[in-house]
């Protein structure tokens, strides 16, 4: 696959990211046996060989336990490291984890950015993770104490870059004003059905300051992939679009969402999280597609469903 840089940084990434979010095929790690655990470093080895060479995490998938499986594949690969970058975020925090009243919320407190880059350090198997975003925006952010915990983590050699995933433009401009490096990506949703970070400024920003998109649940939880999942958020139109590109350049209707996303002059970077070894290898495709304007356009009207003015 091609590469492109990663925001302002000097990391490397393939076009497409792989996400380790469904891995362990069960988000209970007392469910993760020998036969799930071979699952996932088959799927790893896929994605390997197929180039990926940048892997997506948080500290909350599966409890740790995407990280630790992680971390064995690692172990079991020597050398591996040095070809690839790691992605992990922080700031989720689960219900009763301090106590019985702690709620589900979100937490940019320096201390908690901190013990949790810690532990993904330890699962992950690694002295340093390439890209450590914030997961999703905690209205108590002070962008004043997390910079001084990114100043800290990264003097430290504990993480190389920084990043935010489903923030506003606001929301990203307030914490960059803090900081002394510029964020490297946001991770969003967005794909056909969802087309708003196309319209409402956010793709405009960060493609203003060079900070990449990165594109979480690209096909939609799998409504646009092959077969879609039944659902009437995607339109028969839609999907009819999607079958006429597929046909059209020879690929899956997979990989014509991917390289809708990948058509977008902001960069996107979308991320395939399928555990099934030949939806990791398709999607590959999406890479070698030049979707034309007059494509991408057929495409976008479908996900709309009206005509432009």
């Amino acid at each position: 696959m091609k590469t492109v840089p990663l925001g302002q940084s000097d990391l490397m990434s393939t076009r497409l990211i792989y996400g380790c979010m469904r891995l362990p095929g069960t988000w209970n790690p007392a469910e993760i046996d020998d036969q799930r655990r071979q699952e996932a470093f088959a799927a790893l080895e896929a994605a390997v060989a197929a180039g990926y060479n940048h892997f997506d995490h948080a500290d909350i998938y599966a409890y740790g336990a995407c990280e630790r499986l992680f971390g064995e594949f690692l172990s079991a690969n020597r050398g591996l490291r040095e070809r690839i970058l790691i992605t992990t975020k922080v700031g989720i925090r689960w219900p009763k984890d301090t106590d019985a009243d702690a709620p589900h919320r979100y937490d940019f407190s320096a201390a908690h950015i901190e013990r949790s880059c810690a532990g993904s350090l330890k699962r992950l198997g690694v002295d340093t993770i390439d890209v450590y975003l914030l997961h999703r925006p905690d209205v108590l952010m002070n962008p004043d104490e997390v910079a001084a915990a990114f100043d800290r983590l990264k003097q430290q050699g504990k993480v190389r870059c920084f990043g935010v995933s489903n923030f506003t433009p606001s929301q990203t401009a307030l914490l960059q004003a803090r900081l002394r490096d510029p964020l490297v990506c946001n991770q969003l949703e967005v794909h056909p059905l969802r087309l708003n970070p196309l319209e409402d400024g956010t793709l405009d920003y960060l493609y203003e300051h060079r900070i990449t998109p990165t594109s979480w649940s690209p096909v939609a939880g799998g409504r646009l992939g092959d077969p879609p999942t039944p659902s009437s958020e995607a339109p028969a139109r839609l999907l009819s679009a999607l079958d006429a590109e597929a046909q059209r350049y020879g690929v899956s209707r997979t990989a014509i969402v991917l390289a809708w996303l990948l058509r977008h002059p902001s960069g996107i970077l979308p991320i395939v999280g399928s555990r099934r070894v030949d939806h990791i290898r398709d999607a590959v495709a999406a890479d070698g597609v030049a979707l034309s304007r007059e494509a991408w356009n057929r495409i976008y009207l479908a996900a709309r469903g009206k005509p432009l003015p």
